[in-house]
């Protein structure tokens, strides 16, 4: 083959590609130079191309990765999978399906987190990390959901077949801020997104929502990286206030998210998908810890683990950590099944380390 074919056929191949990530639907969509603009005015740490954190939140805990599990990153044995009970109760309940995949429910309302009910985490079906673990229901067997959060565009938080499964049942959604160009994609109607910049504040369904900034990334595509913002969420649910962190590694917007809230009944901490490289964006268990220490929250339970393992530590290895630094300080957590519904209030009956059975 002469050089120009080669040359031709390198450019071929580059162009298709590009296409393919430009305009593939699973991939979403991409904010427009209005859609920038409008960013810019929202949001200070957007330069009109990307988001960044801020330099003076940059902190270091003094935590350092060590690994207690030496099991594999996918378990031998099947996981135990509860069937959860919608049915609506006094006080808070939490449901997890996986993943950061949540349901709260208070008062009536019923707020759905992060939901990724696909088998892989990845646009294409027959590629990317394959679940290890299942939800015993499918989004149609989920309630009416007032409010659907999402905390970034991330493949393993944001499912294209997951949203539009669910789409007949959310009357709001909840997005930072470039987000919202997925679910326009995919076909969700305007006038149920809600998009927000970091400590902006709303009402929805009489659900009050503030948007928090945390220590991450996004971006769907190698073309896009860090062109939506990503977050965290100060919920009040009812007379509770609950925190969603997102993902994120530590930094000082913990502080200030206590300053301008105050301390949390629940914080539902990201707990799993770190290594030292990913450190920035990811927090090590006992940070997890120390950030839900630092909000003054009464209980937390770590999520971001239990379906996929995207990093290379044991797949236990999240929890055990989690707990045995929330035992040494006193924090109370909840660590209930795949799939369990629990009441916050009896946080102190959900205490069986589960995990520990299984390899």
């Amino acid at each position: 083959m002469s050089a120009n074919k080669t040359i031709l056929t390198a450019a071929a191949a580059f162009a298709g590609i590009f296409a393919f990530l430009r305009w593939y639907p699973a991939f979403g969509g991409m904010p427009s130079r209005s859609d920038r603009a409008a960013y810019r005015r929202r949001n200070p740490q957007f330069d009109g191309k990307q988001f960044r954190y801020p330099e003076k939140w940059e902190l270091d805990s003094g935590c350092k990765d060590i690994r207690v599990s030496e099991k594999r990153t996918v378990p031998r044995d099947a996981l135990p999978v509860s069937q959860p009970d919608f049915r609506e109760n006094d006080g808070l309940r939490v449901t997890w399906f996986g993943h950061s995949g949540v349901l709260l429910q208070a008062g009536g309302k019923n707020v759905l987190i992060d939901p990724m009910f696909s088998e892989r985490c990845f646009p294409l079906q027959w590629l990317g990390p394959k679940r290890f673990s299942h939800p015993s229901v499918q989004p149609h067997e989920l309630p009416e959901i007032e409010i659907l959060l999402l905390t970034h565009d991330h493949h393993d938080h944001l499912d294209p077949q997951t949203i539009r499964a669910l789409d007949s049942k959310v009357r709001h959604y909840v997005v930072p801020l470039g987000t919202e160009t997925h679910l326009l994609r995919w076909g969700i109607a305007p006038e149920k997104i809600c998009r927000m910049a970091w400590w902006e504040e709303c009402t929805l369904g009489g659900v009050q929502i503030a948007c928090c900034p945390t220590r991450h990334f996004s971006g769907r595509r190698l073309i896009d990286q860090n062109r939506t913002q990503w977050c965290g969420y100060v919920l009040r649910l009812g007379r509770r206030q609950i925190f969603v962190s997102g993902d994120g590694g530590f930094g000082g917007h913990f502080a200030e998210i206590r300053r301008r809230f105050g301390k949390m009944e629940l914080a539902l901490m990201e707990c799993g998908q770190y290594n030292r490289r990913w450190h920035f964006g990811h927090l090590f268990p006992e940070e997890s810890v120390k950030a839900a220490e630092i909000l003054g929250a009464k209980c937390a339970m770590p999520v971001h683990w239990g379906a996929f393992v995207l990093s290379d530590h044991a797949w236990d290895d999240p929890p055990e950590r989690f707990v045995r630094a929330a035992e040494a300080c006193g924090l109370m957590t909840l660590t209930p099944y795949l799939c369990e519904t629990v009441s916050v209030e009896e946080a102190a009956m959900h205490q069986i380390r589960w995990w520990r059975e299984y390899q």
